[in-house]
């Protein structure tokens, strides 16, 4: 006689999935406090240039690069759990020292207070001192938080690989990616405000603490399925239906038999398609996250703490979220209808979402008629871009085993850290020097600063397009990796 199971399957994995939602908002909140911050409430106190605040994220980006070289490896050695711990901690302790900064700079420099500092006449050696030491500072807090914010998501695609069978994880990962629309869709909600209300140094103290609530309910929650208790058997059988069933019963020692050394994984196409993936569209999503406040302040006069500055950085970041949760259905949709392996179907989505940041090139002509229309089509552009990025990162659990998961992902978000660095720095000088030349530097019938923001508009545009190509050529068909 057949035994029929009729114990209703729990559905834990998606409670993984909020924590890691929740995560990554708060490891973009953590992000964005700076750039919603610096053009209006700190660069007046330090006296900041465009190259000051380039050279921060350009250096942030650098040190998450780095940091990102041994992130994974770190969490693949520590494990999911205790890996995610120490990274969310890190990183929120490098958040809320941002705080002192103030402090640390009026003290070094020997001033009496901060109204001191802004008071130093702009331009003279005294402000160029005080902008030199508070850079430091900040960098010193950006180095904290970048090898801290570094872990999220090698954690978070290991978490997935463990909680979701193959076909599922595209959804899932587009879910918690989404994470970084909302935490910057809720930023320039709440840190402008912080700021105005009880300094921008509360701001930091604030968003930073959030990460240590988060800590309390991982440790909690947080164990692989088969040793939590939240999950029942028709879950995990779920969960496992991708394995057979010696794999299942032996998956821990398989797994650690079958891992790939670290230098070995630059060996493999694989391995390059997904780093050129990263490096040519992380800087893209970047720059805007970091740029846009002060885009629509330089341009139009909208200052982040402003009703029409906050309701046009939310605009655009409510587009990105509501339209990038969508990223993982389109893969799935030609899986389970156009009978296409994950991967073909992965890369046809990635075609499709990599024409999205071509409505770029028109965000800097239409923002003559209006400041929405820059802020309607970055937002398309940013939701093209979290699709991506969520299809992107699931092909690594499509091509290699769990035990490497972690070690890609960081050797991608290393390279994606590269671009970033590259495209943040440049654009802080680039924009300092366009706006020095006036209408001797135009492009497209732009003169000064906005001719520069044309340029790096027209970068961004292109580059998904671009990338995609690249990685079309290296892995041109589903090629699963089987360590030896």
């Amino acid at each position: 006689m057949t035994l029929v199971q009729t114990t209703k399957m729990s559905n834990f994995r998606w409670v993984i999935c909020a924590l890691l939602f929740l995560a990554t908002t708060v490891n973009y909140m953590d992000r964005q406090v700076l750039s919603l911050t610096w053009k209006d409430f700190i660069a007046p106190e330090f006296h900041w240039t465009d190259a000051d605040y380039g050279t921060i994220t350009g250096m942030f980006s650098l040190f998450y690069a780095i940091a990102n070289l041994f992130a994974g490896k770190f969490i693949d050695w520590m494990g999911t759990k205790k890996g995610y711990l120490i990274a969310i901690f890190v990183w929120s302790t490098g958040a809320v020292l941002h705080a002192g900064c103030g402090w640390a700079a009026m003290t070094i420099e020997g001033y009496e207070s901060i109204e001191a500092l802004r008071l130093v006449q702009a331009g003279s050696d005294a402000a160029v001192a005080i902008a030199t030491i508070s850079v430091w500072l900040f960098l010193s807090c950006r180095l904290i938080l970048a090898v801290g914010e570094a872990g999220n998501f090698p954690a978070a695609i290991k978490a997935t690989a463990e909680y979701f069978p193959k076909k599922d994880r595209a959804f899932s990962t587009s879910i918690f990616n989404s994470g970084a629309s909302v935490g910057a869709l809720a930023a320039p909600a709440t840190i402008p405000l912080l700021a105005r209300a009880w300094g921008w140094e509360m701001a930091f103290i604030i968003i930073g603490v959030l990460g240590y609530v988060w800590m309390g309910l991982w440790i909690w929650l947080y164990e692989k399925p088969r040793k939590n208790k939240f999950v029942n058997q028709a879950e995990l059988n779920y969960i496992e239906q991708d394995n057979d069933l010696a794999e299942v019963q032996n998956r821990d020692a398989a797994k650690d038999e079958k891992a790939i050394p670290f230098f070995k994984c630059f060996a493999y196409k694989q391995t390059w398609s997904f780093l050129v993936g990263k490096f040519m569209t992380d800087g893209v999503w970047w720059f805007f996250l970091f740029w846009a406040p002060a885009y629509f302040s330089d341009q139009y006069g909208y200052t982040s703490d402003s009703t029409m500055g906050i309701l046009l950085i939310f605009t655009l970041y409510f587009i990105v979220t509501v339209l990038s949760i969508g990223g993982g259905y389109l893969p799935k949709y030609f899986v389970e209808n156009k009978g296409m392996n994950p991967y073909l179907g992965r890369m046809r989505a990635m075609l499709i979402f990599a024409c999205f940041p071509v409505l770029g090139l028109f965000a800097q002509p239409l923002g003559a008629y209006s400041a929405w229309w820059p802020a309607i089509l970055i937002g398309l552009l940013g939701a093209g871009h979290q699709a991506w990025s969520a299809n992107l990162f699931s092909t690594i659990g499509d091509m290699f085993p769990k035990s490497t998961i972690g070690t890609i992902v960081g050797l991608g978000t290393m390279a994606g850290g590269f671009g970033s660095m590259a495209i943040n720095m440049g654009s802080g000088v680039f924009f300092d020097w366009a706006s020095a030349q006036g209408e001797a530097f135009s492009f497209f019938g732009f003169d000064g600063k906005p001719a520069a923001y044309m340029v790096v508009f027209c970068i961004c545009a292109v580059a998904y397009l671009i990338g995609w190509c690249i990685m079309k050529a290296l892995v041109p068909k589903y090629s699963p990796i089987i360590p030896e």
